[in-house]
C-alpha cells in the first residue's frame, strides 16, 4: 500500500494532553503512525520455571490515513530494553531516547510505587508510545530494519542474529577506560558534568514536588473533613442549616478536585522524568568515547613500544631492561640473517600498528566526535524547546488551579445562605 502524504516538516501530536514535537521529515513518519493502543495484564512461567505476572503493550501501526499496517504485535517491557539495548551498541554516537521508568520514582503518599498498578501501567503505555514516536522521528534510527521489525513481526531472532550482544562494551571495560584515559577531551568532560548538572536540578525538582505534592493532598483531604462536619452540623442548626449544608458542599468539591489536579501534574512529572533518564544516554556518548580514545591511547602506545624495539634491534643499543637483552648477554648474540628476519616481521607489525593508529584516530577523533556532536546539538535544542512548553504549560495549569479554587470559594463566601452571612 502506497500514500502520499503531504510535505511536512513538522506535526504536532498529542498524547494525553502531553505536548510532543514530531518530526514529519523522516521516511518512516512520512508513512505510518504508531501508538501504544492499549495494556493488558498477563501470567505466565519465566525463564526459571517460576509463576509471574506481568504487563504487555499493543503496538498499533496504520498508515497515515487510517489503514493498519500488518498484524498488532503484543511487546512486554522487557522487550522494548532489549530494542534499546541493540540501538545503544549499534548507534553509540546517538543520545538514544530513554524508556519510561520501571518502577515509579519521586512517589508521594498516594501515588502506588507497584509497577502493576492502572494508574501507573498506563502512563508507562504513554512513555512506551512516546519512546517509539522519539525513535520514529530520528533520522537515524527511523531507518533501523530492527526497529521496524519490531514494530510489525517478529524480531527477536533477528536482533539476536545481529550479534549485538557480543559487541556490548562490558561496563568493567567502560569503567577501566574512565579511569585510565590519560588525556580525555574535554568537550566530552564537559559534557559529563552538563549531564551531572541537569541530572541534579531534574532530581531536586522532582523530589520538591513529590513534598508539594504530599502537602497539598493533606490540606485539601482536610477540607474534606470539614465539609463533613459542616454537613452534620447543618443537620441539627434551623437557622444556619442552609448556609452549613452550602458550605460543606463547597469543601467537599474543593477536597475532590486535589485527585485531577495531581493527576494532571503527574504527567508535567512524567515528562521532567524523561530528561532526567536522557541524562544517562548523554553519559552512555562519553563513556563510548572515553573507550574510544583509550584505545587509541594503547594503540599509540603499542606502536611506540614497536619502534623502540626497531631502533634497538637496529642499533644493537638497549634502552630499558628487556629479558631479550639479557638472553642475548647470556647466549650470545643474533645472526645477521635472523636479525633481518625480525626486522622484516617487526616492519609489518609497525606498519600494521600504524593503520590501526590512524583507523582509531579517524574513528574517534573524527568520525564518532562530529556525529556525537550533532546528536548533542540536536539534543539540547529538543531539551530547551520542550522543557520550557512543559514549565510553561504547568504554570498555565497552576493558575487555573488558584482561578477555579478561588472562584468556588468566592461562590461560597458570597452566597447569601452561607453560614458567614447567616452568622
Amino acid at each position: 500500500v502506497e500514500r502520499t502524504t503531504p510535505p511536512l516538516l513538522f506535526r504536532m501530536e498529542f498524547y494525553s494532553d502531553q505536548k510532543i514535537m514530531v518530526e514529519r521529515e523522516t521516511a518512516l513518519l512520512k508513512k505510518i503512525d504508531i501508538n501504544v493502543a492499549e495494556s493488558e495484564k498477563r501470567s505466565g512461567k519465566n525463564t526459571v520455571n517460576m509463576q509471574e505476572t506481568y504487563t504487555v503493550y499493543l503496538i498499533e501501526i496504520r498508515w497515515v490515513g487510517g489503514l493498519p499496517v500488518g498484524d498488532s504485535p503484543w511487546r512486554r517491557y522487557s522487550e522494548f530494553e532489549l530494542l534499546r539495548t541493540y540501538l545503544l551498541v549499534t548507534y553509540p554516537f546517538v543520545v538514544i531516547p530513554p524508556l519510561p521508568e520501571k518502577r515509579a520514582e519521586f512517589v508521594w503518599h498516594k501515588l502506588s510505587a507497584d509497577n502493576l498498578d492502572p494508574d501507573f501501567v498506563e502512563r508507562r503505555r504513554l512513555g512506551l508510545e512516546n519512546f517509539l514516536i522519539r525513535v520514529a522521528s530520528h533520522s537515524v534510527l527511523s531507518k533501523d530494519k530492527i526497529f521496524y521489525q519490531f514494530l510489525t513481526e517478529g524480531w527477536r531472532e533477528a536482533v539476536l542474529e545481529t550479534g549485538f550482544q557480543d559487541k556490548a562494551d562490558s561496563r568493567l571495560k567502560s569503567l577501566s577506560a574512565t579511569l585510565r584515559v590519560k588525556n580525555p577531551d574535554k568537550s566530552f568532560t564537559d559534557l559529563k558534568q552538563y549531564s551531572d548538572e541537569l541530572n541534579s536540578a531534574i532530581s531536586h525538582l522532582l523530589r520538591v514536588r513529590a513534598k508539594v505534592a504530599d502537602r497539598m493532598y493533606g490540606v485539601y483531604k482536610v477540607h474534606g473533613n470539614y465539609g463533613r462536619i459542616f454537613s452534620e452540623w447543618s443537620a441539627i442548626e434551623k437557622e444556619m442549616g442552609d448556609g452549613l449544608q452550602s458550605a460543606g458542599h463547597h469543601m467537599d468539591t474543593h477536597s475532590a478536585s486535589v485527585d485531577d489536579i495531581l493527576e494532571e501534574e503527574e504527567h508535567y512529572a512524567d515528562q521532567l522524568k524523561e530528561y532526567l533518564f536522557y541524562t544517562d544516554a548523554l553519559r552512555s556518548v562519553c563513556r563510548k568515547h572515553e573507550l574510544i580514545q583509550y584505545e587509541l591511547e594503547m594503540a599509540v602506545l603499542d606502536l611506540a613500544s614497536k619502534k623502540q624495539q626497531r631502533e634497538e634491534l637496529t642499533t644493537g643499543a638497549v634502552r630499558v631492561f628487556s629479558l631479550k637483552g639479557m638472553s642475548s648477554k647470556l647466549f650470545g648474540q643474533e645472526s645477521p640473517e635472523q636479525r633481518e628476519s625480525r626486522l622484516a616481521a617487526l616492519q609489518q607489525s609497525i606498519q600494521a600498528s600504524e593503520d590501526a593508529v590512524l583507523d582509531k584516530n579517524q574513528e574517534c577523533r573524527q568520525e564518532f566526535m562530529r556525529m556525537s556532536w550533532e546528536e548533542v546539538k540536536r539534543f539540547k535544542e529538543q531539551k530547551d524547546r520542550e522543557l520550557r512548553e512543559a514549565l510553561i504549560s504547568y504554570a498555565i495549569m497552576q493558575i487555573s488551579m488558584c482561578k477555579k479554587v478561588g472562584d468556588n470559594m468566592g461562590t461560597a463566601t458570597c452566597d447569601p445562605h452561607h453560614v458567614t452571612r447567616t452568622m
